[in-house]
């Protein structure tokens, strides 16, 4: 059906490493892969297996969970897009770590799911989340240009009527300059 990679943290894994808890949910314990470091797995590639016949309104996706968290949806992969190499932002602890002194400790888990794909809300988060990261520095870098040439009328600031060609002006030269000064927008 579905395999993983651990990026420079494992072999390929099938789904058998997987806990099945109905017909179309699977959780891995990460305590049993990698124990409290968890936290350290920063991505994953999951990968449809040849011949997996997954019907074309439906996706596998994949969820991650801290310790006395909730689930956070990381992504997914369809017949259209068969893999995918995923982000795994951990969310942080919560709630009740440890009820008592003999409870087992709670632990993270990976999670995937056969879904509708019409209900999930992309199909790669980081790749959103990069986006609109991008869009706020480059904002914030035409704000500080902006506000250097500002004068003030009363409550408004007034800034001259070519700033926005200058400021794409002086951003293109520099990008052209310093092809690493574009790449530090999108970290």
């Amino acid at each position: 059906m579905f395999g993983v990679v651990f990026p420079n943290r494992s072999f390929p894994m099938d789904i058998s490493s997987f806990s099945q808890i109905d017909t179309f949910h699977w959780v891995l314990d990460m305590n049993t892969f990698v124990g409290e470091a968890y936290d350290e797995v920063r991505e994953m590639c999951i990968f449809l297996l040849n011949g997996f016949q997954l019907p074309a309104d439906k996706a596998l996706a994949v969820y991650i969970q801290s310790p006395g968290s909730a689930f956070l949806f990381c992504g997914a992969v369809t017949v259209a897009r068969p893999s995918a190499v995923l982000a795994l932002p951990w969310p942080e602890p919560g709630g009740q770590l440890q009820l008592t002194a003999d409870a087992a400790p709670l632990s993270a888990k990976i999670g995937v799911s056969v879904e509708d794909l019409a209900t999930l809300p992309s199909l790669d988060v980081t790749a959103e989340k990069r986006i609109e990261r991008l869009a706020m520095k480059v904002g914030e870098n035409l704000f500080n240009f902006m506000q250097s040439f500002c004068g003030v009328d009363g409550s408004k600031l007034v800034v001259p009527m070519d700033i926005l060609d200058r400021w794409f002006k002086k951003f293109q030269e520099r990008a052209k300059r310093d092809p690493e000064y574009l790449k530090g927008f999108v970290l």
